[in-house]
């Protein structure tokens, strides 16, 4: 497989070659509807980006804990292959189910 050169290293004609596509006009003529899937694909790119909401959002709170506690907090979290907040959030949910059942 050719690699494909970066346009400062191309000679002129090449360079002619490579960006002559981007010469024509756009013409909406030649448009299309966008397909179910290409629908899909520009609502995702449109959309906000930012924390997915969970429940009823979420609220942002600041936590004093002992270091070797969060220390072992974020071990775990990490064996686990989850975001601390959520390891912390699961095991509150724990804790409330047990007092509250």
């Amino acid at each position: 497989m050719k690699t494909k050169r970066k346009y400062s290293e191309m000679t002129v004609g090449e360079l002619g070659i490579t960006t002559e596509a981007f010469e024509e006009d756009l013409v909406v003529e030649k448009s299309r509807s966008l397909t179910p899937a290409e629908q899909q694909l520009w609502r995702q790119a449109k959309r906000k980006r930012g924390r997915p909401r969970m429940g009823e959002g979420f609220q942002r709170i600041s936590v004093s804990m002992e270091r070797g506690l969060l220390e072992r907090v974020t071990a775990m979290a990490r064996e686990r292959h989850v975001p601390r907040s959520l390891l912390l959030a699961q095991a509150v949910e724990a804790l409330l189910a047990r007092e509250e059942g």
